[in-house]
């Protein structure tokens, strides 16, 4: 995170050595939103690039996120949290993905195809559950219940 540091002194000084305040604040970059992104089909080749569904990018994350900590090179997850300006709850939520069956887990980060109609939502009450097979079962109920249309 980039940080500037303001220095003022005051214009009259006092005796011999005039008074500083010094400031640090921290300068963030503006968040880029989607609907600010140029379309797709303006951009060359986006049809020979498969887009990788979020659900695979936010396992991948939670597998760094942890060797990240076990390696030392954060502190812990509300370190994680503080660097990449989401709240801790946000940071829980993706680091639960690692409570998933190892297969599971395989299939988001692999599967690409069967990945796409997850959402990381529909997978929080999965990682919830202790048993491996009950996490199985969860997710084969999710995977068959029709996806609802948009309502306009």
């Amino acid at each position: 995170m980039p940080r500037k540091m303001l220095t003022t002194a005051s214009h009259e000084p006092r005796e011999k050595y005039p008074a500083k305040v010094e400031v640090i604040l921290a300068i963030r970059k503006p968040r880029q939103h989607a609907n600010r992104c140029a379309p797709t089909e303006d951009l060359p080749n986006s049809e020979s690039r498969a887009r990788i569904p979020r659900i695979t990018r936010l396992m991948a994350l939670a597998i760094k996120f942890e060797d990240l900590v076990k390696q030392g090179e954060v502190r812990d997850y509300a370190d994680l949290a503080r660097l990449g300006y989401v709240t801790r709850a946000r940071m829980t939520q993706i680091m639960n993905l690692l409570m998933l069956a190892p297969d599971i887990q395989e299939t988001l980060l692999c599967r690409i195809g069967s990945a796409t109609t997850l959402r990381e939502g529909d997978l929080r009450p999965v990682a919830n559950l202790t048993l491996w097979s009950d996490q199985r079962i969860l997710l084969q109920q999710i995977m068959e219940l029709p996806i609802p249309s948009a309502v306009a």
